[in-house]
């Protein structure tokens, strides 16, 4: 399950939905600049590194070599879940996973710092320089953290090296090598009984027919290598980086799901064609609550994006999408989508991959009449307006893929499961069920 957007989709909600479905949920990729917010009963949760399944208890829940690890901030995500009477004995974390350490996240905040009008928009948790080191093959991975006379080794050997860099480039003070070895073997002693391979136990888990779940952080257009670079993330957040964070097959996975909004959000730096500033773009903000789970930043918001959406479609091969927040619309006299972008005077209808042209781009759109009335209520297709059920059916035709699943809040009942996008058949799901064209202007 991966975002279709620019992250921020409202994955956390949909992957504990799916997780009921689930015998293993598995985190594949980024750190702890993620954030996943799930809704229970009216209890609210915010996961940065362990997977929503942990919600349901006899889930497992692995988190993969792809990802990197802060282990204060994981032993504190695992101290609130506790508190919460919430057991986190069936975590698992890779041995292979690579470690953020103090000195990734000073680098990060000084980077962006000297950057000024360039920056990235990182979240300044240090998670592309641990990236970095990781391709420069000199990162910590959590085997070395389990040995203290390795780590010993490694972190003299490191901080050396980044002192210089801190005081020559950055003008900051050195960090001290014994102070950081003491912290990070206290935290080795207490996430040793959850470190394992997980590459084997989710081989296993396969060969037992158990079903599993690998679950994205960010979204597709913030991927490395396929997003709007260099506006992205450190690591792949589509579908193709679950084989390589998880260390599994390509042959293992059999079905793709998206998550996008009912709209379009960005955090952070970068173009943004269909962003909408002030008056509409304020509304969608105040009723989405479009503040960042990890950074509290708020989120820019726009109409939805056509072009990244089938961009997204295709990038990942979507079987489904689950389309989120649809509820936020509601008060909205019209709604725009945007179907293709204007370049130089040219219309264009797939994403460019040159940054220079993409932040050239305009939107040209569409325009369907809004509902005018509440969704919360809904809890099937038939619950609710036609004018919705007519942009749902746009949104499908548009992106050619059909919707299992739709959202209209954020507790777990607010959910209106057109077809179970695990197990259902590969159709149009959602276009079967309707037939009346959309309104168009």
């Amino acid at each position: 399950m991966i975002g279709a957007q620019w992250g921020d989709e409202g994955k956390g909600k949909i992957t504990d939905l799916l997780s009921k479905s689930a015998d293993v949920v598995v985190r594949y990729q980024g750190g702890v600049n993620a954030g996943h917010t799930v809704v229970v009963q009216g209890q609210t949760f915010k996961l940065h590194l362990i997977p929503s399944g942990i919600l349901y208890p006899e889930t497992d829940c692995i988190i993969g070599a792809g990802t990197v690890i802060d282990p204060k901030e994981l032993i504190a995500e695992l101290d609130r879940l506790e508190a919460l009477n919430i057991s986190a004995s069936r975590l698992m974390i890779s041995e292979s996973a690579h470690v953020t350490m103090p000195y990734h996240r000073l680098i990060d905040q000084a980077s962006e710092e000297r950057r000024g009008n360039r920056k990235i928009g990182t979240t300044r948790r240090g998670i592309g320089p641990t990236y970095a080191d990781k391709s420069e093959r000199t990162g910590i991975r959590m085997t070395n953290l389990m040995s203290s006379e390795t780590l010993q080794e490694q972190l003299n050997w490191a901080i050396e090296q980044k002192n210089v860099v801190l005081d020559k480039l950055y003008d900051l003070p050195p960090l001290d090598p014994k102070q950081v070895i003491e912290e990070y073997r206290a935290y080795a002693e207490r996430l040793a009984p959850h470190v394992t391979d997980t590459s084997l136990r989710i081989y296993e888990a396969f060969r037992a027919k158990r079903n599993i779940l690998f679950e994205g952080a960010q979204g597709t257009l913030l991927d490395l290598d396929h997003g709007t670079y260099p506006y992205v993330t450190s690591s792949n957040p589509v579908a193709g980086g679950a084989c390589i964070g998880s260390g599994v097959g390509p042959t293992m996975i059999d079905r793709v799901i998206g998550v996008a909004k009912a709209y379009t959000t960005r955090v952070g730096e970068g173009p943004f064609p269909t962003e909408l500033k002030g008056g509409v773009g304020a509304e969608l903000c105040d009723r989405g609550a479009e503040f960042g789970t990890t950074t509290g930043r708020q989120r820019r918001c726009g109409w939805f994006d056509g072009v990244i959406g089938r961009y997204a479609v295709r990038i990942n091969g979507l079987d489904c999408l689950a389309i989120t927040k649809l509820d936020v619309l509601d008060s909205l006299d019209e709604i725009k989508v945007c179907v293709a972008y204007d370049l130089d005077g040219q219309k264009c209808h797939d994403l460019p991959g040159d940054s220079s042209q993409f932040a050239r781009c305009t939107p040209i759109y569409e325009t369907l009449p809004g509902w005018k009335q509440s969704t919360d209520h809904c809890r099937s297709l038939e619950d609710l307006p036609q004018q919705a059920l007519d942009y749902l059916k746009f949104l499908a035709d548009l992106m050619e893929v059909p919707i299992a699943i739709v959202s209209l809040g954020a507790s777990r009942d607010q959910t209106i499961i057109v077809e179970d996008p695990i197990h259902g058949p590969k159709r149009a799901l959602l276009t079967d069920k309707l037939s009346i064209e959309p309104a168009r202007t």
